[in-house]
């Protein structure tokens, strides 16, 4: 399953991958791929990312940093650019949704909507 959203012309698009159970921090492991795609007609740098976590038990996490895996990537029109990460979570359901912080060429910023997601255990689909 895919989520997906634009804003500004900025398209953003999710995969998830449930990776497996680690005994070791008993923790559901869950991968995910970012898509952006540059649909505007202007360049933007992605400068941060602003995460909210959810597990099925309650718990909420905030996650809020520079860039993305260590990059601030640089799209220019119709430029795409994509990336892997990881999430741990408590139970077999949670869900990520959050906004990366694009700059313009001018300076000016402006906020792009990642789509929520959700991340379930293969098992708990049926």
């Amino acid at each position: 399953m895919t989520a997906t959203a634009t804003t500004e012309g900025i398209k953003i698009s999710v995969r998830v991958k449930f990776e497996g159970f680690s005994s070791y921090e008993k923790k559901y492991v869950f991968s995910y791929q970012i898509y952006i795609e540059n649909n505007s007609n202007i360049t933007v740098q992605l400068m941060r990312r602003h995460w909210f976590i959810s597990d099925s038990n309650g718990a909420k996490r905030e996650v809020e940093g520079a860039g993305v895996v260590g990059e601030q990537p640089i799209l220019e029109p119709s430029q795409m650019h994509y990336y892997t990460s990881w999430c741990p979570l408590e139970t077999e359901i949670g869900m990520m949704k959050g906004t990366f912080l694009m700059e313009k060429e001018d300076g000016s910023t402006f906020k792009v909507v990642v789509p929520e997601f959700q991340m379930l255990v293969p098992h708990r689909m049926n």
